[in-house]
């Protein structure tokens, strides 16, 4: 599954080539949280966000956390207790470089804009300043479509937003498992690291009933029918 363009419109593709990197992600943060993916190139872009949402740490989460900038020219160069679960994985996509930049008005975060590149290597000074004006864009857009963003908060079933399914499932999973919604997207994520798949994947099987969380299992019941 592929993230949606209905709410900021365009071709990423088309903005990737222009920025000289390989890929480009936009992800709304609802509450300080990197949450839902809502522009993207299809493939390993799109991969990365959903590997920051399942995981809960690198480049984004930090950039929501803090306001700034995070730009890393060479992944291969960084600490690996760094991004201890991302790192690894983002390389096995074959990502080599991350420059995210918040969109922000104020103080307040609305969202990030990850570039990614697959050879390491800063961003040219041209570029970064092209990607500057974009995200100031992007963060106009977004403030124009109040809509949407509150579809998502609300995480409404019916909204066509991304990762809606996910807030579904964390739904079903809480009434299933007997637990605040909180745990139970963890538990989603959690288990959909462990198995490597996309969380929106994982959630899609639960809102199927291909997948059940039972109040006393360890883990999940995959047969398609209620945990014993």
């Amino acid at each position: 599954m592929e993230a949606r363009t209905a709410l900021v419109g365009g071709d990423p593709a088309e903005c990737a080539r222009v920025l000289g990197v390989d890929g480009v992600a936009v992800s709304l943060a609802p509450g300080k949280q990197l949450g839902e993916l809502v522009w993207a190139t299809p493939g390993v872009s799109t991969r990365l966000e959903d590997l920051q949402f399942t995981i809960g740490h690198g480049p984004g989460p930090e950039v929501v956390a803090s306001g700034a900038s995070v730009l890393e020219p060479d992944l291969s160069r960084l600490s690996a207790d760094r991004w201890p679960a991302l790192l690894p994985e983002a390389m096995a996509l074959g990502v080599r470089a991350v420059f995210c930049l918040p969109l922000s008005i104020g103080g307040a975060c609305l969202g990030t804009m990850t570039l990614q590149r697959s050879v390491p290597g800063p961003l040219p000074v041209t570029f970064m300043s092209d990607a500057l004006i974009l995200a100031g864009a992007l963060t106009s857009v977004i403030i124009d479509r109040g809509d949407h963003r509150e579809a998502f908060a609300a995480a409404s079933p019916s909204s066509d937003l991304y990762r809606a399914v996910v807030h579904q499932a964390s739904g079903m999973i809480s009434v299933q498992a007997g637990m605040p919604l909180a745990e139970a997207l963890l538990l989603l994520r959690a288990h959909a690291f462990g198995q490597g798949r996309p969380v929106v994947e994982v959630a899609e099987d639960v809102v199927a009933r291909r997948v059940h969380f039972g109040a006393d299992r360890d883990g999940p019941d995959v047969s398609g029918g209620r945990g014993r």
